[in-house]
């Protein structure tokens, strides 16, 4: 069987290359590392216009690419040498692939990047590319891929699924037994990290950054004009921004400026073995293998092989004294000791996997910590409530990818992180890492109960509408959560629990995820109907709430917003544009009294807004006063056409039509409890949402309840909510008000004309629907992308929106939607599907003869 060489479980000097201490050995061999420049810049500045911390792949990758676009003074920070931490012992995969389509994009340019960075700086990198399969051995792992196809078709990534044939040609070292599909990436491979950080660090050097080291920051003081002094034990150097890019250092760094990064440090170990005959004697690279079921990543690894397990989540290990106490002092180029039996099952299956690992020696078991953040996905950007502090830290490895480190990502994210600080906005919308989707719910307890989850779930199937239970619920629960949790199944939004679907006695109540339609689907349906044809409640709470008030509130929001300030008493929904004419987000804009505004976005964005809204606050010397509230208010919807005589029953206010308009705002009383009223509802129907203190939601959902006993009222939750809002098409825009941000950018974009347009389609398909980021067929070719989807419940086919070429957006015209592995034919219809209410009742008035 495998058996560990002379080498088992001795301690860190056994576990080194010989003639370079620290560094693991590697398939290229840490090429290039014999001329490996040294840090011999005796230079010293006290200006810079970025400062990044930390030597690691992606500190240097960024300050490579600043410096690269003409950025003057950026100076890299590092504690002890470049790739000290988890850089240098990591095992370098390198790949295309990537669940979420956005990440996609940050892969596909770093690997572009790779592949020319030796040609640039003369620094050899060790790049191989022999590509790289996903190996599925269950029909459920099958449906996961063609899930993935869907969306690859509208990117520039090459990607397949290859059968049992093709794999054993591709890999003849297999057993072949189990194996169903692959999923193939040509353009895959690994790269040596250390010659990466190099070649890199040459290049930074090259176009002008000063890369110091050691230099450890030991203090960061912000200044009143935004910059900031970074000291260290060399001197200390004015910044105009700084970058922490300091790895599982980060969170020291985070705490001097008074941030609790949401980081925990995980052990990870790898395996490497000594020359294997059968693989010395082949004539090409293996392929980069992955076991999902298994769970662990394989390479070939000179004549041998690399393997790297993941544990469960009830034997991997977390460095709990890290968190605790900190990294220690001097910690850097260190290894933990290796403990074989703790991943020993996940060895067995891949002796199993590949039988010629049972007669292999083991010459090298590497430990080393790499930062895993609660939703394993990294934090890149700018941070809300600190002034010019940006984040690039927390890159873990990724579910179902097995991608280590920031090794993938260094090059896409150098990118990225450089066009945004240039250009004040990022090429393109990367929300889900933005640093911001965390908070002061994010404990440390959460987060490491997080972690341990995402850990043992890295050979999870990677379902659409999947939830996560470690850690939940929060601290932050709205008022309902006790009466409700019963009740529903919940969904996990930015800390908060909210009911996704209710289910009656009888139903199966059991958390079952699906590529198709699931349990959910026909208490969904019945919510739907509930909310067409009565009246349902809804937990909206997790909104995100921001108050601003003071005397150039108007002003601000003029400027904010591509929209009409709307008048007092009066809401509108408008978008915030980036200075290139994208939206940043969408926002309701409630005018309350006069210069005071209640803001709300979705729960997911409100730190990413906020930060937004605070930023141009500053920059443009307004005088105002800006307020997240989110957590001191609850908020419930009623919809549905007996809404207006629930709610009637319980206060003075007249809620007629003539007098409660349609997007109209009033403050009122619902037997006696203070609300804020706005009459309007993402389903499309009559309804209202009602703000209103936190502690006060138990009191104002049971008096709503017994209310709207005699008119059957129920509750519905957010996937009812989706179906209904989908099929209204539900969105407004506004006229030009004044110079807002991207208003010029906008005008541009008319001039040249559109090349596609979003397109509202109905399909009909089996018993799968559209969620969104689905290919869209034309002619045998992909033509365009869907944005969301969802069942219609009022035509009983699927529905979709999508962006497609123009001279395919005429009414009428057929596609087809990608689903699963087939494509099922769609037309393009006028939308919206369902008319809201407030444009059915225009509609009854004008064919009364009624004035509107």
């Amino acid at each position: 069987m495998l058996r560990p060489g002379a080498q088992r479980g001795l301690l860190l000097s056994s576990l080194r290359l010989q003639g370079s201490p620290g560094r693991p050995r590697s398939a290229c061999g840490r090429q290039g590392e014999e001329n490996a420049p040294l840090s011999v810049e005796t230079r010293w500045k006290d200006r810079a216009e970025t400062v990044i911390i930390g030597g690691g792949c992606i500190g240097v990758s960024l300050a490579y690419h600043l410096a690269k676009a003409g950025m003057k003074d950026v100076i890299l920070l590092e504690k002890s040498e470049l790739t000290a931490g988890s850089t240098w012992h990591a095992a370098g995969l390198t790949t295309y692939f990537h669940p979420g389509i956005n990440l996609k994009k940050i892969h596909y340019a770093s690997i572009k990047l790779y592949e020319k960075l030796e040609e640039e700086t003369g620094q050899v990198v060790g790049f191989h590319q022999p590509g790289s399969i996903r190996i599925a051995t269950t029909p459920v792992r099958v449906d996961e891929f063609k899930y993935q196809m869907t969306r690859t078709g509208w990117h520039a990534t090459e990607q397949y699924i290859i059968e049992p044939e093709k794999i054993q040609e591709m890999f003849p070292l297999l057993n072949m037994n189990k194996i169903l599909a692959g999923l193939y990436n040509p353009g895959d491979g690994h790269i040596d990290p250390y010659s990466l950080t190099m070649a890199l660090a040459a290049g930074a050097r090259k176009y002008g950054a000063l890369l110091k080291y050691p230099a450890p920051v030991t203090s960061l003081i912000p200044r009143s004009d935004g910059t900031w002094d970074v000291e260290t034990p060399q001197g200390s150097m004015r910044a105009n921004r700084i970058v922490n890019a300091a790895g599982f250092w980060a969170r020291e760094v985070g705490k001097m400026v008074g941030l609790e990064h949401p980081l925990i440090p995980v052990q990870h170990q790898y395996v490497v073995t000594s020359t294997i005959p059968e693989v010395k004697a082949l004539k090409r690279e293996l392929p980069v293998l992955r076991d999902l079921e298994g769970s662990y990543y394989l390479r070939q690894e000179r004549d041998g092989l690399l393997f790297g397990p993941y544990e469960s989540q009830e034997k991997m290990k977390v460095q709990d004294s890290w968190v605790t106490n900190g990294v220690p002092p001097g910690f850097g180029k260190e290894l933990f000791e290796s403990d074989l039996d703790r991943i020993m099952e996940h060895v067995e299956a891949a002796m199993e996997m590949v039988p010629v690992l049972k007669k292999a020696d083991i010459i090298n078991i590497v430990n080393g910590p790499i930062t895993y953040s609660p939703d394993i996905l990294p934090m890149v950007g700018p941070h809300q409530g600190v002034r010019n502090y940006w984040v690039a830290i927390g890159f873990g490895v990724f579910i179902s990818v097995f991608e280590r480190y920031g090794i993938i990502h260094a090059g896409g994210v150098g990118k990225y992180l450089s066009d945004w600080i240039l250009h004040g906005e990022p090429p393109f919308d990367l929300i889900e890492l933005d640093p911001n989707r965390y908070g002061k719910w994010t404990t440390t307890q959460y987060t490491e109960a997080k972690a341990r989850e995402s850990y043992g779930f890295n050979n999870i199937v990677g379902y659409p509408k999947e939830e996560r239970f470690a850690g939940r619920p929060t601290q932050r629960v709205s008022g309902l959560y006790k009466i409700l949790e019963s009740k529903c199944s919940m969904g996990f939004h930015a800390g908060w629990e909210q009911p996704h679907w209710f289910y009656k006695p009888g139903q199966d109540t059991r958390y079952r995820p699906s590529f198709r339609r699931t349990n959910w689907f026909e208490p969904v349906g019945s919510e739907y109907k509930q909310v067409m044809q009565s009246v349902g409640v809804i937990d909206l709470s997790p909104f995100g709430k921001f108050n601003i008030k003071g005397q150039d509130s108007v002003r601000l929001l003029d400027h904010l917003f591509a929209n009409v300030i709307p008048k007092v008493g009066f809401t509108n929904i408008s978008h915030m544009l980036t200075p290139k004419g994208r939206v940043y987000a969408e926002l309701t804009v409630s005018h309350q009294t006069p210069g005071e505004f209640l803001l709300i976005t979705g729960s997911g964005s409100e730190l990413h807004d906020i930060r937004w809204i605070e930023e141009e606050a500053v920059n443009g010397g307004y005088d105002v006063e800006i307020k997240n509230i989110t957590d001191e208010l609850g908020v419930l919807g009623i919809a549905g056409p007996q809404a207006r005589k629930v709610l009637q029953k319980l206060t003075s206010e007249d809620l007629s039509d003539d007098v409660f308009k349609f997007l109209q705002t009033k403050s009122l009383k619902v037997s006696n409890i203070p609300v804020t009223a706005i009459r309007i509802s993402y389903t499309g129907e009559l309804g209202w949402e009602l703000y209103h203190r936190r502690e006060d939601s138990v009191a104002l959902y049971d008096i709503i309840m017994n209310a709207g006993q005699e008119e059957g009222i129920d509750n519905f939750g957010t996937y009812a909510m989706n179906a209904l809002r989908l099929e209204k098409a539900f969105r407004a825009w506004g006229s030009e008000p004044a110079d807002f941000i991207g208003k010029q950018a906008l005008k541009q974009i008319k001039a040249k004309g559109l090349k596609r347009r979003l397109v509202c389609l109905t399909l009909a398909t089996d018993d799968v629907d559209p969620e969104g980021n689905e290919s869209i067929w034309y002619d045998g070719k992909v033509v365009g992308n869907t944005t969301s989807g969802s069942y219609s419940y009022s035509v009983q086919k699927s529905l979709a929106f999508a962006y497609v070429p123009v001279e395919l957006s005429k009414v009428g015209q057929q596609v087809e939607v990608e689903l699963l592995g087939t494509n099922y034919p769609a037309t393009v219809i006028q939308e919206p599907l369902v008319l809201t209410e407030p444009a059915r009742n225009r509609l009854r008035k004008k064919n009364g003869k009624d004035k509107i």
